[in-house]
């Protein structure tokens, strides 16, 4: 039970809380408020990016290099014919921040991410063609990861250039004028294209380095500890073994051969 003094003494702690959480907020607390949203706002010069979404894309070939690049504060559109949820992979979906009508003419980045049925589609897709073609004529860099780059490829913006996309089908490129390179990421000139998947954290790290400077991107890889540790030295075609390489290609094979005829069919519209 609470003596009457001590009741008095909580009663006056209580009024003294009550009015101390009215008061306005120090001119510290006001600094430490405002530093944290403008760390939120994105900088009216930041670098401007359109990120290609599509139906049946593979979510994480999306999610690496957009955390780069959020954390870098660049202003990062995700970009498609309209503005429905588009589905991935995983069951999630993603809507566009801008259709294509909306997408700034000159963009400091055009990327377009994988998923090899998604794929498909867009390298038939006459409307998505034009669409990279015409932002990549005036964007500082053209980039991809995974099946992304049979789209580049596709819409003929890799024709005598240096590229790569997932190992299953990288060897479709040189049939839509690129020289396949067999390695994680690959630049040439203005064009990044990565391999599969999570070379799409490695790839925009080393965009990042080319753009911010390297301890900027070293910064970047510490904030997302990207220190990868894989269980098992199968990542690769050549660490898996041929054994391994050989059911998973009998096992994708009806997905493969469409990418490739949609990769013959892009060859001769090129005119290769």
């Amino acid at each position: 039970m609470i003596s009457p003094i001590d009741r008095r003494n909580f009663m006056a702690i209580a009024a003294l809380l009550a009015s101390s959480a009215a008061l306005p907020a120090s001119a510290e607390e006001q600094a430490k408020d405002g530093h944290e949203q403008s760390m939120m706002k994105t900088p009216p010069d930041a670098p401007k990016v359109a990120m290609l979404i599509y139906p049946r894309m593979v979510a994480l070939d999306l999610i690496g290099p957009m955390t780069v690049f959020n954390i870098l504060r660049f202003n990062v559109q995700l970009v498609w014919k309209d503005k429905a949820p588009v589905s991935t992979d995983v069951g999630l979906s993603f809507a566009a921040t801008q259709t294509f009508e909306e997408c700034p003419n000159d963009l400091d980045i055009l990327f377009v991410p994988g998923g090899i049925l998604g794929t498909i589609d867009c390298m038939n897709d006459p409307e998505v063609r034009a669409f990279l073609a015409d932002r990549a004529a005036r964007a500082k860099w053209v980039t991809s990861v995974c099946t992304g780059g049979l789209v580049l490829a596709a819409a003929g913006l890799l024709q005598d250039y240096d590229a790569t996309a997932h190992w299953a089908v990288a060897d479709l490129l040189p049939l839509m004028g690129a020289r396949h390179i067999d390695k994680r990421i690959v630049r040439d000139r203005n064009r990044m294209t990565g391999g599969g998947v999570t070379a799409g954290i490695d790839f925009a790290l080393a965009l990042a380095a080319e753009m911010r400077g390297e301890e900027a991107a070293r910064r970047v890889q510490l904030i997302i500890e990207y220190a990868p540790e894989p269980p098992f030295r199968n990542g690769t075609p050549q660490e898996a073994g041929a054994e391994r390489v050989a059911d998973m290609r009998k096992s994708r094979k009806w997905m493969d051969d469409q990418a490739r005829m949609a990769a013959e069919l892009a060859g001769k519209r090129i005119g290769i």
